[in-house]
């Protein structure tokens, strides 16, 4: 499905800038990228493999990027495995792949940055948002359109103390709906993912959930595994009462029914581009310099907010690549971060970035070296 309104989603931009304003010293002074090299035009000689993995909930963008990337430089080619977020960050710092997609920055309590610094050796390691989208609440129930769901419901489902559809609190979320007592089958990523940590952020923010976030689902929390974005949205698409949690490019490519999620005020929230917009107004970003690391408020109050969204950071090396691997990695970020590579994502489930926040990407982008 192509959203007719999807411009309205750069606003995204505009809030992240306010939170970044103060909070590090990423200067704006030649961020900005309207030449050939910002569109990684032909002829400048670019040749030889990028090899790359990591989130899948950016395989879409990364897809399109790669096609137009590839066609302008015939002899540059991009390798990228959607491998989930954690297998990512582990083939970076181990020096397999010279960039990672991950859903999460690089963590601090895993020692992650540190490890990353040592790989990169004469640098460090930076964090750079590339890509936001929404993470919807998808299920499989013929006849049930516009489900509704609070976080504690949500959470009591993925813990495995709600089992049938018609339970109490379902219907306390949904008065007027006609629920029928069809068995839930939950489903997960089985593969570490950023989308699960920010789901299960999520959960921890708001709705009791007993175990900490991380991209591993908790052992203890019931449900059915499946591998990568992909994997989830078969899995709920082939399951009669099915649920899970799923990027939103991933969900509306599979076409998959999507629930209303209660924000911080109560108020059950559509997911769209424009209302995953104002959550991300009360990001933060906590890196310094290049380093963009973002917070996310996923208790806002903020009226008309869904509250469920990820960031996609490409994490590289601002120094520390060989000379190979930094022109070809800095020319391919350079058009991912163009208004040409940004303006791609529109159609794709995403939500470009633009204004400051793009200024802030550009600039650390240039710094690799």
């Amino acid at each position: 499905m192509k959203y007719a309104g999807r411009l309205a989603a750069v606003a995204v931009v505009g809030a992240l800038s306010l939170a970044a304003c103060g909070t590090d010293n990423n200067t704006s002074g030649s961020a900005s990228t309207s030449s050939a090299a910002a569109t990684g035009a032909a002829g400048n000689g670019l040749s030889g493999t990028i090899n790359a993995a990591g989130s899948s909930a950016q395989a879409n963008a990364i897809d399109q990027w790669k096609k137009d990337f590839q066609s302008k430089n015939p002899g540059a080619s991009v390798n990228y495995q959607p491998s989930g977020s954690g297998a990512g960050v582990q083939a970076f710092i181990q020096g397999t792949v010279a960039f990672a997609g991950s859903d999460s920055a690089l963590k601090d309590d895993k020692g992650e940055p540190a490890q990353a610094d040592a790989r990169c050796k004469t640098g460090k390691a930076i964090n750079i948002p590339m890509v936001t989208g929404p993470i919807a609440v998808v299920y499989n129930l013929p006849g049930v359109d516009g489900l509704q769901l609070s976080p504690k419901t949500i959470g009591a489902i993925f813990n495995g103390k709600i089992t049938k559809w018609d339970d109490a609190a379902i219907k306390a979320d949904n008065p007027q709906a006609k629920l029928p007592s069809t068995p839930i089958q939950a489903f997960h990523r089985a593969d570490e993912s950023g989308t699960s940590d920010n789901f299960t952020k999520f959960l921890k923010a708001t709705a009791e959930w007993p175990y900490e976030p991380a991209k591993a689902w908790p052992a203890e929390a019931k449900g059915q595994g499946a591998k990568g974005s992909d994997g989830i949205a078969s899995s709920v698409k082939g399951a009669e009462g099915a649920i899970s949690y799923v990027e939103l490019s991933f969900a509306e490519n599979s076409q998959l029914q999507k629930a209303k999620v209660a924000n911080g005020t109560g108020e059950f929230v559509e997911l769209t581009p424009e209302s995953a917009a104002k959550t991300i107004e009360t990001a933060e970003v906590k890196g310094t310099g290049n380093d963009l690391k973002l917070g996310i408020d996923y208790a806002t109050k903020t009226a008309g907010a869904y509250p469920i969204v990820l960031v996609t950071y490409e994490i590289t090396c601002e120094k520390g690549l060989s000379a190979d691997e930094a022109k070809l990695v800095k020319s391919f970020l350079t058009y991912t971060a163009s208004d040409e590579g940004q303006t791609a994502l529109k159609d794709l489930g995403y939500a470009p970035l633009s204004g400051e926040l793009l200024t802030k990407v550009r600039t650390a982008v240039e710094a690799i070296s």
